[in-house]
């Protein structure tokens, strides 16, 4: 008889504990996983099904034992059920009814490709350099998608998201800090959202609404929205799907409308140049990049991909996952890239080299309201989600400037229901807590909202939609925080097993984070001499100290992990370099190891 063990995902992973060690393991290496002075208890059961003894996953104390057919935990998001993955014994290479199954995770995923920054990003990339950056769309799309397959891997070869692994495998200091920075990311999106939003509401009411009002209004559908998993998974992925849809047709009607010329598409798209191109269209393209690779994105699709019924004892089921949701994601991102093409294409033909005068001009002669928008000056026009609207509207007419916030709008809730799943795992995964989707979504919403209500009060949508560049930076600095871990775990072997990275995929991984860090680490850098104070240097002085000390960190971590063995020193078995790791593959734990009863 033969054992076989599995990974029993019905209950919470909060509860998963360590059974490698034997009863004769050092102490040291025991306590890396269990607190002082608790006893672990085992929980299993054995099942004879066709010769083999199954043994389900231990749980400990001093979580309090739940059955393992509960599923009525009321603070559980996303995985209040599974979806199972059919079998096609006809179709063994590849089957349409397993990637439908697989479905989902990657379009949820794509969400943050298309948030209000995004899209803002791409009209100011085609208002400033034309056509010239659609080839840095095309590559940080590429790289972004390299990325989140490490992300994906890591979820579905574990059982575990970025957060617990990070909880896990990383030391009480290093873990909070870690958190502490992607919740900031996490606010910075929850802010860029709201203002999107906001930004939509108050262009559909031809200004009726205030910019405050609708400010508000997002508080309110947050948690409308939040009632729509009540009624199963699948529906919540479809209605997803619905509001990327809606990005498509909207964009795409403005695509058509506008009618940009092929060719220069096609050139600007695949032919990596930009001729006679100064600093600014040099920011813009280091913008797109930061804009479309999201930090908090990877924790996010780490989970996601958890909602799948996957028997990680089976290597052939979790080698068939990774290929379907590498699928999956591969087609969201395809269709998240069309999406931004559209939007860089439209304002690429329609507004490239337009002037304030120009618009002005056009603007007054349609009896547009929004003519004091544009100054009568020589200026180039500049161009954000709002004014994108409006001057689509004087060209175009009163419907592409409706259908473009009917497109924001969709843009801005989506981006809202995928940042409300990150914030929760990010904090049930660093700190083991439970908290209801509720009282959660009131922390970070009143923390996003606040100030982002102050700017609409008291100030105007030119500071509103300014407030963009700040939310850009933020979120640059705390990508090293998602990228360097996700490359770390998923090229140690004792964590990921078989699955791990092999050289290529260290390398390249490797090389990709550093150029993306690079490249946001200059966006910082120019932001920070814009400021033009003493104070604000000196400050920023400081922070940058302290925040390359902690990045230096994890990259030593990080390269011993991807096999530069001469910098290791002292205990590392918090990254599951000893022998006894504390993830696992359970169907290679030798039996022995395990405790019987």
């Amino acid at each position: 008889m033969t054992k076989k063990y599995i990974l029993d995902q019905s209950s919470p992973v909060s509860e998963l504990v360590n059974v490698t060690y034997s009863k004769d393991s050092p102490s040291s290496q025991r306590s890396s996983t269990m607190a002082p002075g608790k006893e672990r208890k085992i929980l299993y059961e054995d099942v004879a099904e066709d010769h083999e003894e199954v043994i389900s996953t231990i749980y400990g104390s001093p979580v309090p034992q739940q059955s393992l057919e509960s599923n009525d935990e009321p603070f559980t998001t996303y995985f209040d059920e599974k979806i199972p993955i059919p079998e096609d014994e006809k179709h063994s290479w590849f089957s349409f009814r397993k990637l439908w199954a697989f479905t989902g995770p990657g379009f949820l995923m794509s969400i943050a490709y298309l948030d209000p920054g995004n899209i803002e990003s791409d009209l100011q990339s085609g208002a400033v350099a034309g056509f010239k950056l659609l080839w840095v769309l095309l590559l940080a799309t590429i790289i972004g998608l390299l990325l989140q397959r490490l992300a994906a891997r890591l979820g579905v070869v574990t059982g575990l998201h970025l957060a617990e692994v990070c909880n896990r495998q990383y030391q009480k200091v290093p873990r909070i800090i870690l958190w502490l920075m992607i919740e900031l990311a996490i606010i910075g999106s929850d802010m860029q959202e709201v203002i999107g939003s906001a930004i939509a509401i108050n262009l559909l009411s031809a200004g009726k609404v205030p910019l405050w009002g609708g400010v508000l209004i997002t508080i309110a559908d947050t948690f409308m929205f939040l009632f729509l998993d009540k009624y199963g998974l699948r529906k919540l992925e479809a209605f997803f799907g619905f509001l990327i849809t809606i990005m498509a047709l909207t964009f795409g009607y403005e695509y058509v409308t506008v009618k940009p010329d092929q060719g220069k598409l096609l050139k600007g798209m695949f032919m990596p140049y930009c001729d006679k191109c100064g600093t600014p269209q040099l920011e813009q393209a280091v913008g797109i990049v930061g804009a479309v690779i999201m930090p908090h994105n990877m924790y996010l699709h780490s989970a996601l991909v958890k909602s799948r019924q996957v028997n990680r004892a089976d290597k052939r089921e979790v080698r068939e996952a990774n290929k379907y949701f590498f699928i999956e994601s591969c087609i969201a991102l395809f269709v998240s890239f069309l999406i931004n093409v559209f939007v860089v294409s439209v304002f690429a033909e329609a507004f490239f080299g337009k002037t304030n005068e120009q618009v002005n001009e056009v603007c007054t002669n349609s009896s547009s309201p929004y003519v004091g928008l544009f100054p009568n000056n020589n200026a180039t026009l500049e161009v954000d989600i709002y004014k994108g609207g409006v001057v689509l509207g004087c060209y175009f007419g009163p419907a592409a400037l409706y259908i473009w916030a009917v497109g924001i709008l969709a843009a801005g809730q989506s981006s809202t229901m995928t940042g409300t799943y990150s914030g929760q795992f990010v904090m049930e995964g660093f700190l083991n807590l439970k908290w209801s989707r509720f009282a959660r979504v009131i922390l970070t919403r009143s923390i996003a909202i606040t100030p982002t209500l102050l700017v609409a009060i008291f100030q105007d949508v030119e500071h509103l939609t300014g407030m963009n560049d700040f939310l850009n930076v933020l979120q640059s600095l705390q990508l090293p925080f998602a990228l360097i871990p996700v490359l770390t775990f998923t090229s140690l072997h004792p964590v990921m097993n078989d699955f791990a990275n092999g050289l290529g995929w260290k390398i390249a991984g490797g090389v990709l984070i550093l150029i993306v860090c690079c490249i946001n680490m200059y966006f910082v850098v120019v932001y920070v001499t814009a400021l033009g104070h003493l104070a604000l240097y000196v400050v920023a002085a400081i922070v940058c100290v302290a925040y390359l000390c902690f990045v230096a960190y994890l990259s030593w971590l990080c390269l011993i992990a991807l096999g530069v063995s001469f910098l290791a020193c002292g205990q590392t078995y918090q990254l599951g370099l000893t022998t006894h790791p504390e993830l696992f593959l359970l169907n290679n734990v030798d039996a022995a190891s395990v405790v019987t009863r």
